[in-house]
């Protein structure tokens, strides 16, 4: 696959803005109680457009600038083991799970995402878009959940005193939601202008 300048700087763009996402307090929305990540956003809009290829080294790359914060900056040091197997919480170690947990559901954002919108484009392709951006989000929400119930579920227990199905079920249906409703309305519009940007290019 080959990028012109334009794309690339548009490439670029969606990397620093990832990196400020996940590195600074502008990636966070704080509602009520409940604050939303917007971390996946430039992954879900590489994924729309510019293909899976993209959006999977998009999502690599946010699991990579989130596995250097919880590594040296944990938001939360008493779960940071989840995220890093490089963090220590009580006697609680992370290991390779924590690899998993911190890099798989990044990527499947990229792949849910093209796949849906791949599924659905031939109906409509705003809609489409809308599908793939609310699920890619929703689906990192839902498989780091799965892989810590999976990896650390007694470990999570301990430290936090909660259960982790509880937990599941009030992050899916709050953060988890806002988040995937949050993208499902900026990813389309973004996405959008950006290939029609990209078209305009090649005609002048």
């Amino acid at each position: 696959m080959r990028f012109d300048i334009k794309q690339k700087i548009l490439l670029c763009i969606l990397i620093s803005i990832e990196a400020m996402f996940c590195f600074t307090p502008l990636g966070s929305i704080p509602i009520g109680p409940i604050v939303a990540t917007l971390s996946m956003i430039p992954v879900i809009i590489a994924t729309l457009v510019f293909g899976i290829k993209l959006g999977v080294i998009m999502g690599g790359m946010f699991g990579l600038f989130s596995f250097f914060v919880w590594t040296f900056v944990p938001p939360n040091p008493a779960i940071a083991f989840l995220f890093t197997p490089f963090y220590t919480t009580l006697s609680y170690r992370g290991n390779f799970g924590s690899v998993i947990i911190c890099f798989v559901p990044r990527v499947l954002i990229a792949i849910f995402c093209y796949y849906i919108h791949k599924l659905y484009i031939h109906i409509d392709k705003r809609k489409s878009m809308v599908l793939a951006s609310f699920f890619g989000s929703f689906a990192n929400t839902v498989f780091i959940l799965f892989f810590i119930f999976l990896f650390f579920n007694k470990q999570y227990e301990a430290v936090t005193n909660n259960s982790i199905l509880k937990i599941m079920i009030i992050t899916i249906f709050s953060n988890g939601l806002i988040e995937a409703i949050i993208s499902a309305i900026i990813c389309p519009i973004v996405s959008l202008r950006l290939i029609k940007f990209i078209n305009g290019a090649y005609k002048n």
